[in-house]
């Protein structure tokens, strides 16, 4: 009986891939560093969770395009990109909005949508990915936004804090902070399959 061959996970991966996971390594640490905000308070947490997330932005431009120089693009590398990209622009942007105030309720339940609709987006890339190829492997267009732009709500957000407390509104009854709308609005695109933006 012949054993299928053990995947050897360490062996396999190349340096696209060891950027990817200093893409996700940067996520990580911006969730730490909000969560230290929340704690004590301290502006430099903050700080310095939001200057991972571009410097997480430009290592997944330079993952895939290392990758593409090299002709090395896999499926793991593939796997690995969503994964390092949901953490660093889904979990880790939502997680800053709530270090900076949107907590109530309402607000919680659209950063929850966002993240989801990251994940979805993510995940409906890597089943569609070989579709939406032309001859050369190369994918033509995103359907939906991809999700590094999330950084836009975030920095909105970030411009709306500067310091002090974020206004706080009501919408049909509930609490919310006006904030939470644009991160509605960028999950919401990031699904949205008719919409087809050209990868460069």
């Amino acid at each position: 009986m012949v054993h299928p061959r053990r995947f050897d996970l360490l062996r396999t991966l190349g340096l696209p891939d060891f950027l990817t996971l200093a893409n996700g390594a940067c996520g990580v640490v911006a969730l730490f560093q909000a969560i230290r905000f929340v704690e004590d308070k301290d502006i430099a947490h903050l700080w310095i969770a939001c200057s991972l997330i571009p410097i997480a932005l430009v290592l997944d431009l330079l993952d895939g395009w290392v990758a593409r120089a090299r002709e090395a693009s896999s499926s793991l590398g593939r796997e690995l990109d969503s994964l390092a990209d949901l953490l660093s622009f889904g979990a880790a942007p939502a997680a800053i909005a709530y270090a900076v105030g949107l907590r109530t309720v309402a607000d919680q339940a659209v950063l929850v949508f966002f993240t989801l609709c990251g994940l979805a987006r993510l995940a409906r890339y890597n089943i569609s990915a070989d579709a939406l190829a032309d001859s050369h492997g190369k994918v033509r267009y995103y359907e939906g936004t991809p999700i590094p732009t999330s950084v836009v709500p975030l920095a909105i957000t970030l411009g709306a804090y500067s310091g002090e407390a974020i206004f706080a509104t009501r919408l049909f009854g509930v609490a919310l902070h006006w904030p939470s709308l644009l991160f509605a609005l960028s999950g919401s695109l990031m699904i949205a399959k008719r919409l087809r933006i050209p990868k460069p």
